[in-house]
């Protein structure tokens, strides 16, 4: 493996940390996995250190920039604490500044996995970007190339990419791909920067996939051992720690005033439900309700103010919600006027019927418009959207920003009323999303509550409680 080059000491002038609690400061390591481009093997990477630094012994607070349900969970499941995602469009630079200081606090080390390459974002622009994030934190990146055919050229991908910004600290490099010593050394001979790791073609590591992406973490029996191995032979782990060890200004508790009165909010949460942000469900959870996590493909319906039900696969479980008990119980709760917040997989869930392949699903009928599965991609990409009919959870006049990524189409009732005009995003129709009947609400939107009106959800439940 290469000599370490000398890399001057990380700058952290200029850096304001979000400053509203008090702070203690400590060194901690802490970087971002970044890639060249998409399917360079970032993922792979960003799990095998997770699993080399759990190994150690290490307490390994993981994260994922842009708005990815899925990579999370492999996070979740090696590093055993939750990861969270950074995402300067839907959260602002200030949300992601609380987010990753929040997470940190009782960690040995944050391993942040960037997105698509390094310096993607929304179109031609930094927001939202891998680099965009590394910048806001002040973080570190160790870029990940696939070397696969190349040699020299090699070389002037990492220098074009260290050039290209000069603010962004890129700190040396992880070559995926290696076919053999002889292409290492003539790699080595050309690369004028820090190599960390050169990872050997390896393909009994791998991920399965589906429509929407990779598997989810909790369906995945983790070869940890595998992942952790990888890395201890490939990677100069030690060397990569010392060199991202970075002071870090970490917030103390902050003491949250709960509502006037605590609710209960059932959130669907088994393998049809199970695209939620954990910043969400700990600001539902600050701001004074109790989780309550229900299967509606096992569980009856329980006891709450509110409902929440995310995106996921129910077109996989299709037969399964469809015999569940929660369907007419949802039912029922809706035309009670409890508060049902659904999106995407939660909003086909809340419809009429759900067409899979040539069959049609009864779903709970709550919202007036039905599903139909596609093979080709309907919408993906980020979301804002304008609140143009008061509802439940939010007002007349606010922005919410998000995302949509679903393989559906609806088709709505004539009556349809809709509570968001998108300014960017495709939506449920002609750019209109979030159906609404009764106290119900269900769009494609995947939003994040840095831009919801988390309270007046809240105060939707509480009015419900004391009926």
């Amino acid at each position: 493996m290469q000599e370490a080059s000398h890399i001057p000491p990380i700058s952290l002038r200029g850096t304001r940390f979000f400053i509203r609690w008090c702070i203690q400061e400590f060194m901690m390591p802490a970087f971002i996995i970044a890639g060249t481009h998409s399917g360079v093997g970032k993922t792979t990477v960003t799990l095998g250190l997770m699993a080399a630094l759990r190994r150690r012994g290490m307490t390994v607070q993981p994260f994922k920039v842009g708005p990815d349900f899925i990579d999370p969970t492999h996070h979740t499941a090696i590093c055993g604490r939750h990861s969270r995602n950074l995402d300067t469009f839907m959260m602002g630079e200030d949300g992601v500044r609380r987010s990753f200081l929040s997470a940190i606090r009782g960690a040995d080390v944050a391993v942040v996995e960037g997105v698509m390459g390094l310096y993607d974002g929304i179109g031609g622009g930094e927001e939202a970007s891998t680099a965009h994030v590394a910048k806001v934190l002040s973080i570190p990146v160790v870029l990940v190339v696939n070397v696969h055919g190349m040699s020299r050229s090699a070389a002037a991908l990492i220098h074009g990419f260290r050039s290209f910004d000069p603010s962004v600290n890129i700190i040396g490099v992880i070559l995926n791909q290696v076919g053999s010593e002889r292409h290492l050394e003539a790699l080595r001979e050309s690369i004028n920067f820090r190599i960390f790791g050169a990872l050997p073609r390896r393909r009994s590591i791998s991920l399965p996939s589906r429509h929407l992406g990779l598997a989810m973490g909790f369906e995945i029996d983790h070869d940890v051992n595998a992942l952790a191995d990888l890395v201890e032979e490939n990677v100069l782990l030690d060397e990569l720690l010392e060199a991202c060890a970075l002071p870090v200004d970490v917030p103390e508790r902050e003491s949250t005033g709960s509502v006037e009165s605590c609710v209960r909010i059932a959130i669907a949460l088994d393998e049809a439900f199970c695209f939620y942000y954990q910043d969400n469900i700990d600001r539902l959870r600050s701001t004074g309700a109790e989780i309550i996590p229900f299967s509606p493909i096992r569980d009856a319906l329980p006891d709450v103010d509110g409902i929440y039900i995310g995106g996921g696969y129910p077109e996989l479980h299709a037969t399964a919600l469809e015999a569940g008990r929660c369907i007419p119980q949802i039912r029922e709760a809706a035309s009670d006027g409890m508060p049902i917040y659904g999106e995407c997989g939660g909003l086909m869930y809340l419809g009429e019927h759900l067409v899979v392949e040539d069959r049609s699903y009864k779903m709970t009928g709550v919202l007036p418009a039905s599903t139909m599965m596609t093979k080709r991609l309907q919408a993906l990409g980020y979301v804002e959207a304008e609140v143009v009919r008061d509802n439940p959870f939010s007002q007349k006049g606010s922005v919410i920003r998000g995302h949509e990524f679903h393989y559906s189409r609806m088709e709505c009732d004539r009556d349809a009323k809709f509570a968001y005009r998108l300014r960017r995003g495709r939506g449920i129709e002609n750019g209109m999303d979030g159906l609404i009947e009764h106290m119900t609400l269900g769009g494609y939107l995947h939003a994040h509550f840095a831009s919801f009106p988390l309270e007046r959800f809240m105060e939707s439940c509480i009015a419900y409680k004391r009926r």
